[in-house]
């Protein structure tokens, strides 16, 4: 059971990146998938998730200007991120819940972690 967050690199404020989280060893379908990050020095803060039938939640922070998507064909949810601030630097964290609910996503009980990927913001 293995979840891979990919994507990250370096980019100037104003720039774009996507971020991919592919699972391996369980099936993908069956479960609501979160974005995590934390900054240096900082707790780890609730991104955004996506539903098994792809119901979505945004934190405020970033409402407007990332975008959650699944493939579950892919086994991978993607998170499309636009207009990056420096205050968006974070290792960013994707995490499995595996919920009888369809509709529903949250930022607790998960069930699976997957190694983060560092997005860096320049200003």
């Amino acid at each position: 059971v293995q979840l891979q967050a990919s994507g990250g690199g370096l980019v100037e404020a104003g720039g774009s990146l996507r971020l991919s989280c592919t699972a391996s060893g369980f099936r993908f379908d069956s479960h609501a998938i979160s974005w995590f990050r934390q900054a240096p020095g900082k707790e780890r803060e609730a991104v955004s998730c996506i539903s098994r039938n792809s119901n979505t939640k945004y934190a405020d922070s970033t409402q407007g200007r990332f975008t959650i998507s699944r493939d579950d064909a892919k086994n991978t949810v993607y998170l499309q991120m636009i207009s990056l601030k420096p205050e968006d630097t974070a290792v960013y964290y994707c995490a499995a819940d595996r919920t009888p609910s369809s509709r529903h996503c949250g930022f607790t009980g998960m069930d699976t972690w997957g190694k983060g990927t560092q997005v860096t913001v320049s200003s």
